[in-house]
């Protein structure tokens, strides 16, 4: 059909193509929650309305930034893995990795969520003095201390991909390590650490770290994207706990 290549009509059918493949993403959730909602709740949903504008939402935004990935961070973690490595300064690309981890680390709305939420806890059980000042400074060293150790984790991750170190004997050795701190680390720091493994992780963080590695693993004569690229996420959700342990020990 001739109005099918009108830049409008091409433009729209991309955007309800885009939608659809988020509404298909999400149908298993929707599904979950209908069926314990119909069968097994067997109450209306509250606020149906809302929730309906809400999912819509979700779809749209979903799309956009699935697209948005693809078209700008992804580029971007790629394009500056290509210039720093045909720079040739290892000291460059280093301090860009960790500073690309503490930065998108120490601004994650998750961790200062849950930053917050932890210090307001370690007041109440008297860790803590009972003053703002206390909540603020035991928050912010526990949010600097998890991007300190992203941005480093970032760093071993560029460390592994150049000098070829293999992935498998790094995770068990750490893994190991967080087990053998949990003996020594304060209980009270010990749900904490587990929990900012997985706080680190964030919308930003993961495409462009993901990005670098592959990128690296691209350029650099004998790495296999496929098998050297990836991995650089799991350093960042292990030292975290490393770290808040360590940061436990010093504080409490």
């Amino acid at each position: 059909m001739p109005g099918f290549h009108h830049p409008f009509v091409r433009h729209l059918h991309y955007v309800a193509k885009k939608n659809w493949s988020a509404c298909v993403d999400l149908a298993p959730i929707v599904a979950v929650i209908a069926f314990f909602q119909l069968f097994i709740v067997r109450q209306p949903l509250p606020d149906f309305d809302e929730i309906v504008i809400g999912a819509m939402l979700v779809v749209v935004g979903l799309s956009m930034f699935i697209k948005g990935l693809e078209r700008a961070l992804f580029p971007i973690g790629e394009n500056m893995a290509f210039a720093l490595s045909r720079k040739g300064s290892l000291p460059w690309l280093l301090i860009f990795s960790f500073a690309l981890g503490f930065s998108t680390t120490v601004a994650e709305p998750a961790l200062i969520a849950v930053s917050a939420e932890a210090a307001d806890i370690a007041m109440e059980g008297g860790l803590i003095e009972n003053s703002v000042n206390s909540r603020k400074a035991y928050s912010l060293g526990l949010r600097l201390t998890v991007a300190f150790s992203v941005g480093f984790s970032i760093l071993l991750g560029v460390l592994r991909i150049l000098r070829n170190w293999p992935l498998h004997y790094l995770i068990i050795g750490g893994y190991c390590l967080v087990m053998l701190m949990t003996l020594f680390a304060p209980k009270e720091i010990i749900g904490i650490a587990y929990d900012a493994g997985g706080v680190t992780t964030s919308t930003i963080t993961v495409p462009l770290v993901t990005a670098l590695g592959v990128g690296l693993a691209t350029i650099i004569r004998g790495r296999n994207p496929l098998t050297d690229g990836f991995g650089m996420i799991a350093f960042a959700s292990l030292l975290p706990m490393l770290f808040v342990m360590g940061y436990g020990l010093i504080v409490f």
